[in-house]
């Protein structure tokens, strides 16, 4: 299985926690205090191959990426099966994200998802932005606790949603405000891409289009943000 680079501390942090121990890490020299110090006891303790250099060979290594002094190797991720979540039969809080390709914004959806107890991330093969380092440190971990599963078409995957019982809602600006409907579970939440937003095929196969009511000069949100917010509406609703 291909190799992976995470870096930063409390991603590395969140490997150990979800038993997804790291194959070696890369420590800075003369840097163990605070967190990095329980990474390297988790690390001897898992038998984790552990090297240690200067810090612009860190730099260099994460192309300057904000590493704070240790990076580890992963094997690659390993996506959630689609049909095995449905085999559960579970009365799921799922989201879609149809084509996000920013990966600051997958990774920014994927930690407030994790937050807001989404049950499962459904995100398409092609077109999109999958799983990798930036989208791992801008979780802070969250990939490591969440189920993402990768799918060929998200409209046949909507369509076997509703014949799971879910309601599927989108988030566009054509929508009634998200405040006036009811949004429990099973329920698929889409939220579209951060230029073109849902698409025209996945919009028509949506039950339910909500939007987010907008008071300034700007009409639209960036998609983390908008996700956010009707990820904790759904929340919200759900614990009454």
């Amino acid at each position: 299985m291909k190799e992976e680079m995470v870096f930063g501390r409390n991603s590395i942090l969140s490997l150990f926690e979800s038993s997804n121990i790291p194959r070696r890490i890369l420590v800075q020299n003369g840097n163990t205090k605070g967190s990095l110090k329980k990474i390297l006891a988790l690390a001897k303790d898992a038998n984790v191959e552990i090297r240690y250099m200067d810090r612009k060979k860190l730099d260099s290594i994460t192309e300057n990426g904000n590493h704070q002094g240790v990076v580890a190797f992963v094997g690659g991720y390993e996506y959630a099966d689609f049909d095995e979540f449905l085999e559960k039969g579970v009365k799921g809080f799922v989201l879609i994200l149809d084509g996000i390709e920013d990966p600051h914004n997958l990774g920014a959806i994927l930690r407030t998802a994790e937050g807001a107890g989404v049950d499962l991330v459904i995100i398409p093969e092609r077109r999109a932005c999958g799983i990798n380092e930036t989208v791992r440190k801008v979780s802070q971990g969250a990939t490591e606790f969440l189920k993402i599963a990768k799918v060929v078409n998200i409209n046949n995957t909507i369509k076997t949603l509703k014949d799971h019982g879910y309601w599927i809602y989108g988030a566009d600006m054509d929508g009634r405000p998200y405040s006036q409907e009811k949004m429990t579970r099973p329920i698929a939440l889409v939220i579209g891409s951060e230029g073109k937003g849902i698409s025209r095929l996945v919009k028509e196969n949506i039950d339910i289009i909500v939007s987010i009511p907008m008071k300034g000069k700007i009409s639209s949100l960036n998609a983390s943000v908008a996700a956010g917010i009707l990820m904790y509406e759904i929340l919200r609703q759900e614990n009454g």
